[in-house]
């Protein structure tokens, strides 16, 4: 009869300006979904140069590359007799495109440029593309002389098939209140694809899931979404999750976080079923018309009645605590494996921080020789090669864990006997290579230069000294073991034996950032730290899923501990240093402020305004006025930290990272004397009505204070 479609979209592992490894994934992909009988494939955002090639998209040499792959993947046999979807960069009259091109059988049939670009978050694409701003426009592009020899459509139009109709949409397009397929839709597109470079970040994936229903729920219709995964070079790790649907309904879901570089989803649905849901619901629109790009093709077979068709299924979404498990792993592992380095070494304090990390690692191993179990010869090849050794086969997760994950406590006079033991027992049953070594002598070898030099001993708070003092003394200890970390890391396997350096792991949280509760240039400065956008919170959940996931009960221990950075003297033997306490507030209440600090745009008396409702069982106007300058004077003090903090793996929206997410000063006034007054004017309102209603706003507070 010809009326079922077979369809396939991906999850590819692409990785910015590796032109020859995205190629090689490009057509893998494509292969997989022609021996599935696929007609169409879509692939993910610019999945030919990589989405994040960042400037580099300024080099002509990009748009160069990007050509001479698309003319491997046409000329390739693989790609005959199926419609071919590609993102890549394209310059028409000289001005930078982020574009879809689709091809059939060595002829380009369309190309469609991104119309909404995103420019939120992480994303910049105004720095590098122009978005297509002419709607239902078409003009001809002259193609390079080594593609072909002809004019090709390019602007916003459709692909007509003898058998349906399809429309294209790029990533940031289907989360705009005007998305294309809502008209294209009107006008009797039944198959819209989206291509995406969509990134993790916690709770997120429900979002997009939500978006692909709504997208077809209202007027019917197929829906693929195709998206990048890995680690592509930098802080983000993009997390799969393509999907077929039709009608509202989810019929295909793809893996979320897989150590696989190429995932192919196949669906085969009938179009009378989009044609039969538009036409109890959907009525003639007036519409401008898309111009329709017609090739003599089916994406449809003629005798299809036994062929059976894709049903509606139910999403399953990892929990937050999985999420966190499995995203940073994947991201950690790309990582070292395009990093050329031999493993992980972590400063393991026994705390909460460090042992997120420490377990996040070893998820990394759990999902490795899962993967080899399966019979993923590229995962076990990049093991092979990582550990230097051909004919390794790892046997399970904990020794695979002392191969790859080195892990050091690093005591002195002021470590407890508590994290000694807490961080030995989780090296030993992670399995991981477990150094215990005391720094004493480092840190009194360089307070002594410094007393010979100016002829003072500083001392400790609980022993006469001064506040400078104190945080002089606290400063040197922590510095001293990110010194010891980098000469461990370049220097324990050659000790060892083995081949190669590790690569050092940070355990900052995102709230320690926010705060700048950290020594600048201490263990926190890592190569990479899989933790520093996730809140304290999350990273106690986290280990609680993992007591009992990965069955590590030495993590009771360590949830149940209070924070401390044991860098004061131990009274009687007992830690007297405690986070919270230095910081001035809970982590919970550090949460509560960063998500309002950048999710709800608020400053200083904007945060106060809310906060004096949330809090108001059980703070004060006055007390609530307290939290919000602590807060801000710390910030701002330690803004500065920002600027070289070790890159991060972005898993929350609130998140400080100062590279390209948050941008802030870091100088700043720290007195904040206009924005507190502006607290204090309404605190005493507040204390005057003894009502928390009616307040004045922002404005008709700054007007009272001209006045």
């Amino acid at each position: 009869m010809g009326r079922k479609v077979t369809l396939a979209t991906c999850s590819l592992n692409q990785w910015a300006l590796d032109f020859q490894g995205n190629l090689s994934r490009v057509l893998k992909s494509i292969e997989v979904a022609k021996s599935k009988g696929a007609r169409y494939r879509l692939g993910p955002e610019l999945e030919i140069c990589g989405y994040g090639c960042a400037d580099h998209f300024y080099e002509s040499d990009t748009l160069l590359h990007s050509l001479q792959v698309l003319k491997e993947l046409m000329q390739s046999p693989i790609t005959t007799d199926i419609i071919c979807d590609v993102g890549m960069p394209i310059m028409h009259h000289n001005v930078r495109y982020n574009c879809r091109v689709l091809f059939l059988n060595k002829k380009i049939l369309l190309i469609r440029p991104k119309m909404l670009l995103a420019n939120y978050g992480n994303n910049r694409e105004f720095r590098w593309f122009s978005p297509w701003t002419q709607p239902r426009h078409v003009e001809d592009y002259f193609l390079p002389r080594m593609i072909q020899e002809a004019t090709v459509p390019f602007g916003d139009c459709v692909l007509s098939t003898i058998d349906t109709c399809l429309g294209s949409e790029i990533c940031a397009e289907m989360w705009n209140p005007r998305s294309p397929h809502i008209d294209m839709g009107l006008d009797g597109v039944e198959i819209f694809t989206n291509s995406s470079a969509s990134y993790h970040e916690l709770r997120k994936a429900e979002q997009r899931v939500m978006l692909v229903r709504s997208a077809t729920n209202k007027s019917g219709g197929i829906y693929l979404f195709a998206n990048q995964k890995g680690c592509d070079g930098d802080r983000l790790y993009y997390d799969g999750c393509a999907m077929i649907a039709i009608n509202g309904e989810i019929v295909a879901q793809g893996a979320q976080f897989t150590m696989d570089d190429v995932e192919v989803l196949v669906a085969t649905l009938d179009l009378e079923d989009i044609r039969s849901y538009r036409g109890e619901r959907c009525h003639p629109h007036m519409v401008s018309f898309w111009l329709r790009v017609k090739v003599d093709f089916m994406l449809s077979v003629g005798e299809d009645v036994s062929l059976p068709t894709n049903q509606p299924i139910r999403w399953r979404f990892h929990t937050p605590e999985e999420e966190i498990s499995l995203g940073p792993a994947c991201w950690l592992w790309d990582y070292l494996r395009r990093s050329g380095q031999a493993g992980f070494l972590l400063p393991l304090s026994g705390g909460v921080d460090s042992s997120s990390t420490a377990c996040i690692v070893y998820s990394m191993c759990v999902l490795l020789c899962q993967a080899i179990r399966d019979d993923n010869h590229q995962v076990l090849e990049d093991v092979q090669r990582v550990v230097g050794d051909t004919s390794y086969r790892p046997e399970d997760p904990q020794e695979l864990c002392g191969h790859l994950f080195t892990t050091c406590y690093m005591a002195t006079e002021n470590s407890s006997e508590s994290t000694y033991s807490r961080a030995r027992e989780l090296a030993s049953q992670i399995g991981s290579y477990h150094i215990n070594l005391n720094i004493d002598m480092a840190v009194k070898g360089i307070l002594g230069i410094f007393s010979m030099v100016m002829g003072k001993v500083p001392q400790f708070r609980v022993n006469g000294g001064c506040a400078r003092e104190n945080l002089a003394l606290q400063n040197i200890q922590a510095r001293v073991r990110m010194v010891l970390a980098y000469l461990f890391a370049q220097l324990s396997l050659w000790a060892r034996g083995r081949p190669g350096g590790l690569l050092v792991l940070g355990s900052a949280n995102v709230d320690e950032s926010l705060t700048g509760y950290f020594t600048k240039y201490d263990c926190s400065s890592a190569d990479i730290n899989p933790i520093g956008g996730i809140s304290k919170t999350d990273l106690k959940s986290f280990l609680q899923f993992c007591t009992d996931h990965f069955h590590l009960p030495a993590l009771r221990s360590v949830i149940a501990a209070p924070p401390t950075a044991e860098l004061e003297p131990l009274a009687n033997g007992q830690v007297s240093q405690t986070d919270e306490a230095d910081m001035g507030m809970t982590y919970s209440e550090l949460s509560l402020i960063g998500r309002l600090r950048k999710i709800s745009k608020c400053g200083p008396y904007s945060m106060f305004c809310k906060l004096i409702h949330t809090w108001g069982e059980s703070c004060s106007p006055s007390q609530v006025a307290a939290k919000v300058k602590h807060f801000f004077r710390m910030y701002s003090v330690n803004r500065h930290k920002m600027t070289t903090v070790t890159p991060s793996y972005h898993a929350e929206n609130y998140s400080p990272d100062d590279n390209r997410f948050d941008l802030r000063p870091f100088l700043y006034n720290t007195r904040w004397s206009w924005q507190f007054r502006c607290i204090d004017d309404q605190g005493s309102l507040l204390v005057l009505t003894n009502l928390f209603s009616g307040f004045v706003s922002p404005h008709s507070c700054l007007n009272r204070l001209v006045k």
